[in-house]
Order: C-alpha cells, then structure tokens, then sequence
C-alpha cells in the first residue's frame, strides 16, 4: 500500500509542479488552465464507454460450487424489536439446500 501511496505523491506533485510554472507565468494562464483540466476531465469521463465488469451481477447468474445453501422460507423464525420501539427485524426460517439443484 505505501508504494501505491508514495506513487500517488509522485504523481501529484509532478502535476503541480508544472501549474505552478504556469500561474507564476500569469495567474489567468494558471486559472484558465485549472478550468480547462477540469473540462478535459469531465469530458474524458463523459465519453469514457461503460464497463459492466464491476457491476454486480443479476441473481441467479452468481457461479454455483458444491457448497451448502441457505434459502429464506415464508416462516417467520422471529421478530425483533429495538429498545425505542422504532425499528423491528424479522428472522425467517432458513432451510438449507445441499448444492445447485438440477432442473432435469
């Protein structure tokens, strides 16, 4: 993690230390080209395409191993409430299913 840090730092003042030529030369210079950074940037995300690999996946869809599952039934197990009487959670009964079951 701190070579990722120590890159970061790297990076960033290698950015500032141009901008800061830039708003020695003229500070409108300087400001204009903060605002223009900020454009590009927008930009740059605006048209960048999507990418569905870090969404998350729809149900059903998740890989099936040979592990035990657990599936909520319609029984409710057990209520809870809180001490203010503001929130209740209800506990249904869990029934586990031995691996993926084949629709065969």
């Amino acid at each position: 993690m701190g070579g990722r840090a120590a890159g970061g730092c790297v990076l960033v003042v290698g950015a500032l230390v141009p901008l800061a030529g830039v708003f020695a030369a003229s500070r409108d210079a300087g400001v204009l080209t903060v605002w223009g950074l900020a454009v590009a940037a927008c930009w740059r995300e605006w048209r960048r395409p999507v990418s569905d690999s870090s969404a998350t996946p729809p149900p059903g869809e998740e890989p099936l191993s040979d592990d035990v599952y657990a599936r909520d039934g319609v029984v409710i197990d057990r209520v809870e409430r809180s001490p203010e009487g503001v929130m209740c959670i209800i506990h249904p009964v869990r029934e586990e299913v031995d691996g993926p079951q084949d629709p065969a």
